[in-house]
């Protein structure tokens, strides 16, 4: 790709290639303990394969368009200062235990952010090669295909998901409380939310750190379909500041997406 791409649906494209072919290097470099070796910094391990992928995803969006700064979390520098107008957020890797321990629940990720909130976005799950991609105001897509808009689903109706083999914790709260019968086991924060986007799942909950690169380019997945990601206590994303916050809701219907929120909130 060489020179700037501005229509969305073209830079859209060039997006989704981009991860694509990150999700494929991911997939080759599991095969070497190297690549999965690494160390824990604070609550998360970090392996040597987030920064070869924040390498090879900061090149290739670099040449899409070389104006648009990349900010990563595999570099503190780009984690500096005020944000910028526009630029690229990505994760590297959603679901680093999973990578390292052989589970398909990983994705690599990228959204482009305009003054403060996602415009576009692609999620790659290299395991089950399906990709997923949103512009805002044009719907979202997996594997190519327009996702359709979710059906509401009040508290308790549909699926749980989270990523232990039953729920536990918030989850198991939240079960408990609203009654679901219903539990999907998945890997990282950005594949659970678009889970509930493409309807396998109903409603993610979750009460630990999460950053704004976990979460900016699946929200725009799920909200697109009519779906909701909020912060634990039903506030919305702001994108600015800080770039970690406590938990969050993600919900294929809005109002109960506010309901479980204010029920944790009291």
């Amino acid at each position: 790709m060489t020179g700037p791409v501005s229509d969305p649906l073209h830079l859209t494209e060039a997006l989704a290639s981009v991860v694509v072919e990150v999700g494929g290097l991911l997939r080759r470099w599991r095969c070497d303990a190297s690549a999965r070796s690494g160390v824990w910094e604070g609550d998360q391990f970090k392996a040597r394969a987030d920064v070869m992928a924040h390498r090879a995803l900061s090149e290739r969006l670099s040449s899409i368009d070389g104006r648009i700064p990349v900010v990563s979390e595999e570099d503190a520098t780009s984690l500096h200062g005020h944000r910028p107008f526009r630029y690229w957020l990505i994760d590297p890797i959603d679901g680093t235990a999973s990578y390292v321990h052989g589970f398909p629940g990983y994705v690599t990720q990228a959204a482009l952010m305009v003054d403060g909130r996602p415009e576009i976005a692609a999620v790659f799950a290299p395991e089950t090669s399906t990709l997923y991609t949103a512009v805002r105001g044009r719907g979202a897509h997996r594997d190519g295909h327009p996702l359709p808009a979710l059906e509401g689903a009040p508290p308790g109706y549909g699926v749980l998901t989270d990523n232990t083999p039953e729920p536990r914790g918030i989850a198991l709260r939240v079960h408990e409380r609203f009654g679901y019968d219903k539990y999907l086991e998945s890997g990282s924060i950005s594949l659970k939310l678009c889970l509930v986007a493409d309807g396998s799942a109903h409603l993610f909950v979750k009460d630990v750190p999460v950053r704004d690169w976990d979460v900016a380019a699946p929200s725009l997945v799920l909200e697109e379909t009519g779906g909701l990601v909020t912060r634990l206590d039903g506030s919305p994303f702001r994108y600015r500041g800080s770039y970690e916050h406590t938990g969050l809701v993600g919900g294929a219907d809005p109002a109960t997406c506010g309901i479980v929120a204010r029920w944790l909130s009291d």
